[in-house]
């Protein structure tokens, strides 16, 4: 039996070999670029790739070997494909980019919808991230005001696309594929819920509580001290608070914000009964423009992934291998297309900005690569 610190030697042999032999391979890989680049071939090629993958398996024998070597090739060629988009983006050959640079987003001169009622927090996002001085107005979902923006009639949209203890909006993921709108900005909002009632009503009232189902949600530690009330749901917070204000019965109440209170003329009973003193929502300021700002630092998009083993860890590699900071993924299935149950497009947001050499090299990638593949923003 060999000494295991002479096996070990041997490995560190074998490894030196390896890694010359990789450095060896990826010089040639930059020779292939070269071609590519003179000719307009592109880098990704199915066909050879399956070729190649096929061969090297069968000069070994035995299905872990065959397993193996096959995806230590499946990783090389990776690596290859990546050095080759870096190649071509530094020869200045770039992935087209229909956005737009602009020096700054505001409300001046502009239409700006929101879902809801004043008073919502969506209402709160708008004025937190455009000021009070705008011309906005409300509707009654999330589909109307990506209509809005879409047909014309404004020009950004306020939407919540996830709350930090309830999760992500997902029908507002589904909405920025079905439309042709873009992600611009962004505006996260403190969630601070009060119990609110009529001007003479007192907690000892209250038999009735009205709000958004995430926002009794949020509060359910406090409602469990009350269990005696009867809980419904409402569109949103703000229109909870019109309920009660119209009902004139001071033993209803609702759970909406500080600045509802203050619009709608109405007492607040208590105040901070969110469970988490942590929650907030972020919400996401939407045009049908492809614009971004010069210093914007995250990217989100949407991909679609081809359906098979692997394929969602390669497309990711090329955020990790353009040392790209990936912060968010969301699945959501892909319902709009026949035959594709159990299939699913993936949102993903990670740190850049589409001026930058390493943003071009992975978007590059991904687009050969998947299946589909948009960008929503840059912001």
């Amino acid at each position: 039996m060999k000494d295991l610190l002479e096996i070990r030697n041997q490995i560190d042999e074998t490894d030196s070999e390896i890694t010359a032999l990789y450095q060896k391979r990826m010089e040639l890989a930059a020779e292939v670029a070269e071609y590519k680049i003179q000719t307009g071939k592109k880098v990704f090629d199915k066909v050879r790739e399956r070729e190649k993958l096929e061969k090297v398996s069968s000069l070994v024998q035995g299905s872990f070997l065959k397993n193996g070597v096959r995806e230590l090739f499946e990783h090389l060629m990776s690596i290859s494909r990546k050095r080759q988009y870096q190649l071509l983006t530094e020869h200045g050959i770039d992935v087209p980019n229909d956005f737009k640079e602009v020096p700054i987003i505001n409300a001046e001169g502009k239409r700006i919808v929101f879902q809801g009622v004043w008073g919502a927090y969506a209402h709160i996002a708008m004025l937190s991230y455009f000021g009070s001085d705008t011309d906005s107005f409300h509707v009654a979902s999330w589909r109307e005001a990506m209509e809005a923006i879409q047909s014309g009639n404004a020009d950004y949209a306020v939407l919540p696309i996830e709350n930090s203890t309830a999760g992500v909006v997902a029908e507002n993921y589904d909405l920025l594929m079905e439309y042709d709108n873009y992600i611009v900005g962004e505006q996260i909002i403190p969630i601070r819920h009060c119990l609110l009632g009529l001007m003479d009503a007192q907690l000892a009232d209250i038999t009735s509580v009205y709000s958004h189902p995430q926002a009794l949600a949020q509060c359910d530690r406090y409602l469990q001290q009350h269990e005696d009330w009867d809980c419904a749901t409402e569109s949103n917070t703000a229109a909870a608070a019109c309920k009660v204000k119209e009902s004139g019965r001071k033993n209803k109440a609702a759970i909406a914000s500080e600045l509802t209170a203050q619009l709608y003329g109405m007492k607040i009973l208590e105040r901070d009964i969110q469970t988490s003193c942590e929650n907030s929502t972020r919400f996401i300021i939407v045009s049908n423009q492809k614009i971004f700002l010069k210093h914007a630092r995250k990217m989100s998009i949407c991909l679609e992934a081809k359906h098979k083993s692997g394929a969602l860890y390669h497309a990711l590699s090329h955020i990790i291998y353009n040392d790209l900071n990936m912060n968010f993924i969301q699945s959501r299935p892909l319902k709009d297309r026949e035959g594709m149950n159990w299939q699913y497009r993936f949102f993903i947001d990670f740190e850049g900005n589409l001026n930058e050499s390493a943003v071009k090299n992975a978007l590059r990638g991904l687009a050969e690569e998947c299946e589909h593949i948009r960008v929503l923003g840059n912001y």
